[in-house]
Formats: structure tokens, sequence, C-alpha cells
């Protein structure tokens, strides 16, 4: 069967004590990833994973299609965060999940949250404030008898007198109680199972975390003048990555502790954020931090005399409470031996809810003139409402760009094959050999083929090809930047210079030969050395045509169709190995050698030459498993590849993609997930109430959030696994796929959920 990867980019938002219902859909995805690495591997999976194999054994039968499923980038921000990292970690380190269930259920609760020192000591507390808090509970059609259910409404009465009663004006929730929680989470998957990753050996895992500088630090700003004036910046992003150079890069606890908490440090309710919060905490548990020092250089600004660890951090989702930059950015150097279908997949838990409400403009009663919001809504709503809630639309229109560019540049490519084929074959039209090519053959006509489109592209050549030195230059000067991180701006901005001025000595700018047609022999040679993005395009290329003008008029599985995309993703990925800064790990250069020693070193170690040839072998026994007409279709396209290089390039801006296909994104919402119910938040979910800090207040309320969640998340990936093997189930099929992994679920929760009995027999009857 034809082999794929679905690979997800997870952005999960903040919803204060909604994390629990995102608990429940992350659970589902760590289990949907889980199930497709042991169905590949033969072993059998349990409850809602039994489910995913099914539906993955489904889509090879029915679509012919060999789907694995991995989510490699995480990024989340406040209780989005705290689930993020708990995700990301698992998936890396082949942790469960199931020990944090427990912990959620148990500890997210007003009264354990409560600081040691807000909490009342006796009834007397705050007497005056009791008559205001019974009266506000206790009127006709209050909140509670409008939104609590009769089991729970005593408990919530109980939680909600103690927090009125507690300490006013400073944060009622501890933050060293939350940092103890935070650690008691990561014990409890320490001593859990513990399976293997579930990601390939060699695939990175990209975890972010988004959090606020209160204070803001100073970043440099270049203009024309002066020249150079400083800002302050206050949104900062916590990276994690784990991968073959750092093994360990999700195994630092006390780091991830100090993400979670900083991240989830909701304004009002929770302390801000130090070190030295954490510090404290850690020296009680006797926990020692040998990676303190590595986590403050790597992650804190650097604030000028002031201590690092007095950095004052606080919620993430203050000013970026959708993350989707650095996830976008975490799409660059990511291994493929096999077509990828990318997704975006974020989670949306209350996307028709606002997480703090003082009211709206022009909100009135029936006959009642509408009014503007007042002094207070206007204060309170510009400082915490409207940041909280800035729209995705620019990054998922940056997305949308992305797409809408490769969807150009395939339609320039179908438009210009049949001229490309005819130059092609006027090249290569006499050659006796052509429909027995070997790699000594395809190393040959390659190179003439390249020498000719260049030749007759004409004045087309010029900016193509100094768009093609410019993306080379960048990149090396990119991996210069990684490998030695320069001192500051200026150091970066003068290596940056050196690079170019190098390139500039060796005449490479002179792209052009002597007759003008082409590049000059230096160029070529420099090209030859190191232009990786090429070499990618290329295969990408040639995958596609596999797959739209040979595979696409087969009616069944073709095993020489098997074979040439086999070949196809091998090769690649020998370039794209070259293209990680672990294949560069080895280079021994000083960071301050000179630019020429940089550029010669990395040619060298990349050995782009030695990869054509093995590329070359690869290539040529794929094509030989064809059949006659159809391998000389792929040998036109491989060795038809510059022409259209020359068209398409400068359409891309000089970007160029890893995959044509275009991005998908994809949302996990109460809005979305309707198989079992519709109505969005409001009809399913407790969290929402209390402006979204209702489930901290009943252990019943955290476990319905928690069931819908896994139900949810179910729902919702069901419908995107199958996505990514369009029409190979019916509708039919989908929804009994779901209505076993609902009943699945239920099974599961039932016994751990016995505050929700009743909803657990409501929802049977309507999965049916």
């Amino acid at each position: 069967m034809r082999e794929k990867e679905l690979r997800f980019a997870l952005i999960c938002y903040g919803g204060i004590s909604l994390a629990v219902y995102m608990h429940g859909i992350t659970k589902e995805i760590w289990r949907l990833a889980a199930a497709s690495r042991a169905f590949h591997e033969g072993r059998p999976q349990q409850g809602s994973g039994r489910v995913y194999g099914e539906l993955l054994a489904a889509l090879g039968e029915r679509g012919g299609v060999r789907l694995r499923v991995m989510a490699d980038i995480v990024a989340g921000a406040s209780a989005g965060g705290i689930n993020g990292i708990f995700l990301a970690r698992a998936i890396a380190t082949g942790q469960s999940l199931d020990p944090l269930t427990d912990l959620w259920l148990k500890d997210a609760d007003v009264d354990y949250l409560l600081d040691p020192d807000a909490r009342p000591l006796s009834a007397a507390t705050k007497f005056w404030a009791v008559p205001i808090a019974g009266w506000a509970m206790k009127r006709r059609g209050n909140v509670i008898d409008r939104t609590v259910g009769e089991g729970a409404q005593e408990e919530v009465r109980a939680k909600l007198s103690r927090l009125v009663r507690a300490r006013w004006f400073e944060p009622p929730f501890g933050g060293e109680t939350f940092s103890n929680l935070l650690l008691d989470a990561f014990d409890a998957m320490d001593e859990g199972p513990v399976g293997p990753s579930l990601v390939p050996a060699g695939q990175p895992v990209d975890l972010f975390v988004s959090v606020t500088d209160f204070a803001g630090h100073s970043t440099p700003l270049s203009l024309n003048s002066p020249p150079r004036v400083t800002e302050q910046e206050h949104r900062l992003v916590i990276h994690f990555r784990q991968d073959p150079k750092a093994p360990d890069g999700l195994d630092d606890v006390p780091a991830l502790a100090a993400a979670a908490r900083a991240t989830a440090s909701f304004p009002g309710a929770f302390p801000p954020f130090t070190l030295r919060e954490l510090d404290r905490v850690l020296d009680q548990r006797g926990i020692a931090w040998p990676g303190r020092d590595a986590f403050i250089r790597a992650q804190l600004p650097p604030g000028g005399e002031a201590d690092p660890a007095d950095r004052v951090l606080i919620d993430g989702s203050v000013l970026a409470n959708a993350p989707f930059r650095p996830a976008i950015a975490a799409l660059k150097q990511r291994p493929a031996r096999r077509e990828i279908d990318r997704r975006f997949v974020y989670i949306d838990p209350k996307p028709d809810y606002r997480s703090i409400s003082f009211g709206k403009p022009g909100e009135g009663t029936a006959g009642e003139e509408k009014k503007l919001p007042g002094f207070l809504s206007t204060i309170l709503g510009a400082l915490s409402e409207i940041p909280r809630e800035q729209p995705i639309r620019d990054n998922v229109e940056a997305i949308e760009g992305m797409s809408r560019r490769i969807r150009r540049m395939q339609y320039i490519i179908d438009a210009m094959k049949v001229e490309v084929e005819e130059q092609v074959a006027a090249l290569f039209g006499t050659t006796f050999f052509l429909d027995t090519p070997t790699p000594a053959r395809l190393q040959k006509w390659r190179a003439k083929a390249q020498d000719q489109a260049a030749a007759r592209s004409g004045f087309a050549y010029a900016p193509y090809g100094h768009l093609k030195l410019s993306a080379v230059v960048e990149e090396l000067v990119g991996t210069v930047d990684r490998l030695a991180p320069p001192a500051g701006d200026i150091h970066r901005r003068n290596r940056r210079n050196a690079l170019w001025d190098e390139v500039r000595a060796r005449g490479l700018d002179r792209l052009s030969g002597r007759r003008g047609l082409g590049a000059s022999d230096d160029a070529v040679v420099f090209f030859r050395t190191h232009d990786l993005g090429f070499r990618i395009r290329r295969l990408r290329f040639l995958a596609r045509e596999l797959d739209r003008v040979v595979e696409a008029k087969r009616e069944v599985r073709d095993p020489a169709c098997d074979a040439m995309r086999d070949a196809i993703y091998a090769a690649l990925g020998q370039y794209l190995e070259r293209e990680g800064d672990d294949w560069l790990a080895e280079i021994d250069v000083s960071a301050d050698a000179d630019a020429a020693v940089w550029i010669d070193a990395i040619g060298a170690r990349r050995d782009l030459i030695g990869a054509d040839a093995e590329a070359d072998n690869l290539v040529a026994a794929g094509l030989a498993q064809l059949p006659k007409d159809d391998r000389r279709k792929m040998l036109l396209a491989y060795l038809g590849y510059p022409f259209y290089d020359i068209a398409t390039l400068p359409l891309l801006q000089g970007e160029g993609f890893d995959e044509f296909d275009p991005i998908k994104v994809d949302r996990i919402s109460p809005s979305d997930a309707t198989a079992i119910r519709s109505g969005g938040a409001g009809a399913m979910l407790k969290g929402i109430e209390f402006n979204s800090f209702g489930a901290f207040f009943s252990r019943a309320y955290r476990e319905n959030d928690y069931l819908w969640g896994r139900l949810h998340g179910a729902d919702r990936l069901v419908d995107i696994v199958a996505s990514s093997v369009a029409g190979a189930l019916s509708a039919e099929q989908l929804r009994a796929i779901k209505r076993r992994a609902f009943h699945a679920i239920l099974d599961e929760e039932e016994e751990r959920l016995p505050r929700v009995g009743a909803l657990i027999e409501e929802i049977r009857g309507e999965i049916g």
C-alpha cells in the first residue's frame, strides 16, 4: 500500500478552568498517536485506541493508504500551554497521560488552589462579606440556580463562599500551591507506564509555550535614522525541542514546570511568576535543578544588571492566546521519508464565549435604549478581554497565502507541461538509451538538461539565478548562526555581511557565463555544492507527478508505483538529513572563523555531489520498475524540472516549499463536534460559567467537561484522519466508527466519573 504520514501541528488555546476539557482532547490525541504506532507494530490496543486502529485498517483496505499519525509540533498558551507541555512530553518520552486525569479531577479545585494564607480560618473571617455572598447566591434566579444542577448547587455555594471570604486585592490562588501541583503531575507521569516514543527515531518534537514578560525587555530595531533604536517587547515564547542532537530536550522537569506555571499565571487569580518561587518549591521538595542556568540563558531575555530569576512572568494568553507563529516557523528542517499531509489543528474550547465578559456594547433589555460600555467595562475590557480574544485571522491568512502560492505554482506547471516535455524530448529524443536510464546516464542527462534550461531561458535566468544565490547564501547565514550563535545583533549582521563579501569575492554574484547565457562556471560549482533547495524541490515535484500523472490512472494499487515512490522519498531523505543541523553537528569550526572557512566546511560536510550519486541510484532503480510509457513520463519530469523551477521560483519569492500540497487547517471545538449533540459549549460544558472559572468549583463540573473533551476529541479526530484519505470511507461508515469510539470512551470512564453517571446514560441514549 501507499504510505503516508498525517502530521499535526497543534495550537492549544487558553481557557482557564476549561483546561480540564482540553485535557480530555489532548488525551485523545495522545491515544490516537499511540494507536497509530501500535497498529503499525502489530500490537493490540484497548478502548478508543482499538477503534483508531480499526479506522487506520479501514483506510488501508478501502483507500489503499497505509497511514501513520503523529503530532510533532505543539504550541500553547495558558490552560492550553499546560496541556501542551504534558502532551509534548508524553509524545517524546512515551509516558502516559492517564495518571494526570485523577489529578485534574481531584486537585483543579478552588479549595485546593486557594493560597493557604488566603483561606478563611473560621466562619467569622470577613464576617461582613458573608451576607453579601449569601444574598448574591440565594436570591431568586441567581447564576447558581440558573446554571448549576441540583446535585452540585450546595458544593458550588460552599466553595464560592470560601472564595468570596478569601483575601481581597490579592490573588486568591497560591503560586507555590500551583507549582507543587505541576510537579506532582510530572511525578505521576514518571511513575506511570512508559511505552515507546510516539514519533519515529530522528523525528524532532517542538514545544512552544507563550508567556508574557510583565515589565518587558529591550529589543533592537534597525531604522534609517537613527540607525538603531530599542523598544520594549512583552511577548515571550519558551521553546523546548527534543531531537537526536538534544535527546533530553523534554526531560528537564523543573524547566517544564516553570513554563507551565508562567503561561497559566492568570492575572488576578494567581500571583505573577518568578523563578524565585520555583526555587523555593524545589528546595522544599529536595529537587535539584542542574539545568537552571542553561534555562535562563536559553529562554529568558537578558535584563541588564537585574537577576533574570527576578523577571516577572504572567499568563501567556494576555498577548498570544493562539501561538501560531512559532509553530509555522517550526515547519522547516523536518525530515520526511514518505508523503506528508501537514495539518495545523487548533483547539478552541469555547469559540462562542469570551474568557472574561464585562458586557458588550449595545447590550440591554428589550425596549431599553442601547448604551455604550461604561467606565469600568471599557477599562477592564481593554486590559483583559480584547487582547485575549485577538482573532487568528492573520495566522490563518499567512497559511492560506502559502497554500495559494502553491496552488498558483501548480497551475503554471500544468500549463507549461506540454512545452517543457517537447523541449526535453527534443534534447534527448534521439538518445538510444533513453528508455533504460542508469545512474551514470541520469547524471549526464541531468547536467545537460540543466545547462540547456538556463541557456534557453534568456533574460529570465538572471533574476532566477540571483534569487537562487540569495536563498542559498541566506540559508548558509542561518545555518552558521544556529551552529555558532552570535553574541548579539551587531555580530549577526557583521557575520552576514562577511559571508556576502566572500561570495562576491569569489565572483559568484556575476552569474552569467561568457556568452551571457546560463550561469558562469564558478556559479555552477557553487550551486552544485550548496543548492539543497533545488534538489528537494525537484524530488517533491517528481512525487507529485507520480501521484497525478501515473498513479491516478491506476484502478488498483500498483507495486511498481509504490517502488517508485519509495525510491523518491528515500532520495529525498538523503537531502533532508543534510538540511538539518544534526548532520552538521560534527563540523569543527571556530565561531570566529572566516566566512570562507564556514562556506567550505558546510559544503564538504554536506557532500551534495555524493548525495546526488546516491539519489541517481535510487531514482534509476525506481524507474526500472515502471512500464515503459510511465518510465518515460517520469524521466521527462525529472529532467525537465529545471525549466519549471526557472518559471516558478520567482513566483514563490525564493521560499520554495518542502511539499507541493497546500497546508490544511482544522479546528477542534464544541461547536464542531456535533456527532452526539449540537449547541456548542453552552449546551455541554460547565467550565464556561463564572467567567470560565466554573470547573474549579465542582468535581461534577470537571468530570462533565473532561468526558466531553474526550468525546469531542474522538469525534473530530476521526473526521480529520479520514479526510487524509479522501473518499475512502462513507459518511455512514464514519458514523459507525464514531459510535464505537464513543462507547469505548464511556465504558472506560464510567467507573472513574461517579458524579456524572446520569450524563453517561443520557449520552449512551443519544449515541444509539
